[in-house]
């Protein structure tokens, strides 16, 4: 039975952050995915998972929380 890298308790890994402010946590033998960028680590899981938790306050993808502030703005000018 293979492991998920992703659950490796002893394992290095990599917080990514996306141009949409999304996070994911990314084992650092792994190639880091085009359009995400790493953040913290190398580091151990649980500090990359607490530095996740601890940035990642809106679950909503950047283009979203803007189009809902333009959507805002523009029934407070009507």
């Amino acid at each position: 039975m293979s492991t998920n890298p992703f659950d490796d308790e002893d394992g290095s890994f990599y917080a990514l952050i996306n141009d949409e402010g999304q996070y994911s946590l990314w084992p650092v033998f792994a190639e880091v995915p085009a359009g995400w960028r790493i953040v913290h680590g190398e580091a151990p899981r649980q500090s990359c998972l607490d530095h996740i938790e601890a940035n990642w306050t809106d679950m909503r993808p950047l283009s979203l929380v803007e189009q809902m502030r333009r959507d805002d703005e523009a029934r407070a000018t009507t």
